[in-house]
């Protein structure tokens, strides 16, 4: 993962922003911030400080979904779509690897809706942290997700349709558990917390513990220090906090490596019961944590930064993607390789396996999404191309249906693993994206969406077909 300097997500690459079109059309544009749509219509209801929803029955009626007045802008919404995808510059670490991938992509059919808009809820305001890093929305149920906004960790019902605060990092931070043989660390307001943050719930990975897991949240933070001369790392901490008890439970220093930043975690059950978590991190090492006693147990060193790993289903293999054109297969208990995986042309940031062990995917820069089958790993058996920019996060639903994969910005792709990711929904908006997550019964997909004035968090119902009500009528 690239060293983004700086402490303002303002000042990411220009991967993360959306370039001003004003002058370029004829004075036809929306006015535009770097991160959000700006509009000369209030349409914000500042007594309140929220953002006005949209509804599924306002969207039937022809309003747009993240209640971005047309009509009443100077550019209509397929002329500034054109120009986005023309004017959009995908963020890569080797030059041209997005005109490679190209060529052997599947051609799919799109025009499915796999998953119907149900709401968009702009009284929470979800955020971005690293411009590369996009795993910041988890669902629990379909009723609840958590996400980051800000220095906060929050809770969003989509029942009530209110937020709450589970953790702010933004100040003081100390663990209120000690454990013996643990060197723990508290946080001052003399750090803040870098630009990388990632975040998992038993129900949100792979691996879905029981659900006396609920109650267990892994946080991992990154913290930096001010210095008027100069940004640099200085060591970085991994936390755990119980949603049932108050306070973080454990907060200690994951490495020492300069270059160490927490790119990513995922939570799952061990065989014997005990609940684990995986760390993905900038400084080539992957590390696994007793989430019970809080202790190292495993820890696997590669040749380049680690940015994301996936746990097969039945926990044998670990998929490994990183800062190198090649992923890797290796043994989840000894770290060994197994098979090199060759294919992209970029790095990679996001990998799943599907709930049947025998397929999984990685999402590289080079703007495709790489489904591979462990039956013959020579190469991989499809190749999804994006619209826009670098594949940031995948994820498959429960029961393996569907294959859902998010662009850095304005797209999400909804794949039925059915028809061999033939059928495609394309969930088209405007913003930066957050996260993607479904819920752990498939019914429910959420969507984080970062801008300035329409940031939102979308939210989308599984279509089902009841054909045995039909025939009643």
């Amino acid at each position: 993962m690239s060293r983004h300097q700086g402490g303002d997500a303002e000042d990411m690459a220009d991967e993360f922003e959306m370039e001003d079109v004003e002058d370029d059309m004829d004075d036809e544009s929306i006015d535009r911030e770097r991160g959000g749509v700006e509009s000369d219509i209030d349409d914000y209801d500042h007594s309140s400080g929220k953002g006005v929803d949209t509804t599924a029955a306002q969207a039937r009626r022809g309003q747009d979904i993240q209640g971005i007045p047309w009509d009443s802008l100077n550019i209509t919404r397929e002329r500034y779509r054109q120009t986005r995808l023309e004017q959009y510059k995908n963020y890569e670490n080797i030059p041209g690897s997005g005109d490679k991938s190209g060529k052997d992509c599947k051609n799919t059919k799109k025009g499915y809706s796999f998953y119907d808009f149900r709401k968009n809820s702009r009284s929470v305001k979800s955020s971005i942290l690293h411009f590369q890093l996009r795993n910041l929305v988890w669902a629990t149920s379909k009723h609840d997700v958590y996400l980051i906004s800000q220095f906060s960790i929050m809770h969003w019902s989509s029942l009530t349709c209110k937020s709450s605060e589970v953790l702010n990092v933004s100040g003081h931070v100390a663990p209120s558990e000690v454990y013996d043989q643990i060197l723990l660390t508290r946080l001052d307001q003399s750090y803040s917390l870098e630009l990388a943050f990632g975040f998992g719930f038993g129900l949100g990975s792979v691996t879905l513990p029981d659900a006396a897991n609920l109650s267990l949240i892994g946080i991992v933070l990154g913290i930096r220090t001010i210095n008027r001369y100069q940004d640099f790392i200085t060591f970085f901490v991994t936390g755990m906090q119980h949603l049932d008890r108050p306070g973080v439970s454990f907060c200690t220093r994951t490495t020492y490596d300069d270059n160490a930043i927490t790119n990513a975690i995922e939570i799952y059950d061990c065989p014997s019961g005990a609940v684990h978590f995986t760390a993905a991190n900038n400084d080539s090492g992957v590390r696994d944590f007793d989430m019970e006693k809080f202790q190292l147990s495993k820890h696997f060193c590669f040749p380049w930064p680690v940015n994301h790993t996936s746990l097969s289903p039945n926990g044998k293999l670990l998929l490994i993607v990183g800062d190198n054109p090649e992923c890797m297969l290796v043994d989840s208990q000894n770290g060994k390789t197994i098979v090199p995986l060759s294919g992209h042309f970029d790095y990679s940031f996001a990998s799943s396996w599907h709930p049947d062990g025998v397929t999984f995917a990685t999402g590289n820069q080079d703007k495709t999404c790489q489904i591979w089958d462990l039956r013959n790993l020579s190469k991989s058996v499809a190749v999804l191309q994006s619209n826009l920019g670098a594949i940031r996060s995948i994820k498959y639903t429960s029961d393996g249906r569907y294959m859902a994969v998010a662009e850095p910005a304005d797209f999400v792709h909804v794949y039925d693993v059915k028809s061999g990711y033939e059928n495609e929904q394309e969930i088209d908006f405007f913003g930066e994206i957050s996260g993607i997550s479904f819920s752990p019964d498939t019914e429910s997909l959420f969507i984080g969406v970062w801008d300035r004035t329409y940031g939102s968090l979308l939210e989308y119902g599984r279509r089902r077909y009841y054909a045995y009500l039909d025939s009643l009528t």
